[in-house]
């Protein structure tokens, strides 16, 4: 049991992990109460005194539709926040959200953040948590959050792998010893994915689309792999050519080939890890292997041509795209690295 003015410090402690796709917030006691798109809606008449119009899944179905007095906006871009007022805002919401609109003493906030972001990037979190109504701000990095989630022996003077690929990065952690041994994020993510789907959709069939049918053809027929069975979908977008409304039929084979670079990266970057850790952190890895978080994690296929590429075993973790909030949420009971990943 945490001693008591430790128990006392975190009685009233939320954890969010505040991502580009979804802001999650764990609630001490609940679990994730809250999982919403990083998305804002307001008036555009000044962001700081304009009314708040929606925040969430309701703000990210204004994307690209929205007339000249309201403005939809991601406060937050490749991990890090982007937009200041934008992302305070959304987390006030999503905080009040999460206690069901009840009036509660400023919460003491424990937020995951990118390995390896900068001390201005992390002074932007602390102050949008402060913003957002938080008494104290505590900072988690988000791949040690997920091997705490995935059930990791952190603590152990042994090595385990965490490849976590959000929506605006992918980062790769070796952990020992409560701390991250070797770490690179690359900005490559989810948001990227979307892009490059948009970009073969144009020059490949001539077609417009927004970043919500990028999002749900990847999540519907993406595949990294070729397969014996070819999944079809159906798109709607605008032509470029006569500026009308078209619908074409696509496969898995194309988004497959959409993905190219971004996959690349991502393989890239987990390689380059393992060749620069040192020796016996590696005889580790043949043991335990690499565990995969974050929502693209979920991407068909993708732990099998990790495991091609590096001949590791890869698993992923339980609930992929909640593992930042419950492990944040879950290192605040655990005595023995309180302090050392709390900062």
């Amino acid at each position: 049991m945490l001693p008591k003015v430790i128990r006392r410090r975190f009685s009233n402690v939320l954890a969010v992990d505040l991502g580009t796709a979804n802001t999650l917030v764990y609630v001490k006691g609940k679990g994730v109460s809250v999982d919403e798109p990083s998305v804002v809606a307001v008036q555009k008449n000044g962001r700081k005194n304009g009314r708040i119009l929606a925040v969430g899944k309701d703000a990210k179905k204004m994307l690209g539709r929205t007339p000249g007095n309201i403005e939809a906006i991601r406060p937050m871009r490749d991990g890090v926040i982007a937009d200041f007022e934008g992302a305070g805002t959304m987390l006030r919401q999503l905080i009040k959200q999460a206690h069901m609109g009840r009036k509660m003493m400023r919460p003491r906030i424990v937020v995951g953040v990118p390995s390896g972001i900068t001390q201005v990037e992390r002074n932007a979190v602390r102050e949008a948590a402060q913003l957002a109504g938080a008494s104290e701000v505590f900072l988690i990095e988000q791949p040690i959050a997920a091997a705490i989630a995935a059930g990791l022996p952190v603590t152990a003077p042994a090595c385990s792998m965490v490849v976590d690929i959000g929506g605006g990065t992918t980062q790769v952690a070796v952990i020992s010893l409560a701390g991250i041994v070797y770490g690179k994020s690359v900005r490559m993510g989810g948001d990227k994915m979307d892009e490059a789907i948009t970009q073969y959709m144009k020059h490949r069939h001539n077609l417009l689309i927004g970043e919500q049918s990028a999002e749900s053809i990847k999540m519907t027929i993406g595949n990294v792999l070729p397969g014996d069975i070819r999944e079809h979908m159906e798109v709607k977008g605008k032509d470029i050519s006569t500026g009308l409304p078209k619908s074409i039929r696509i496969d898995s084979c194309e988004v497959r080939d959409a993905l190219t670079e971004p996959i690349r990266v991502i393989v890239e970057t987990v390689k380059q890890a393992l060749e620069e850790i040192p020796p016996e952190l590696s005889a580790d890895l043949m043991e335990r292997g690499i565990v995969l978080t974050g929502g693209v994690a979920l991407l068909k296929n993708l732990d099998k041509l990790l495991h091609d590429k590096t001949g590791l075993p890869i698993r992923i973790a339980d609930n992929p795209l909640s593992t930042v909030a419950l492990g944040a949420g879950q290192a605040l009971d655990m005595r023995d690295i309180l302090e050392g990943i709390l900062n």
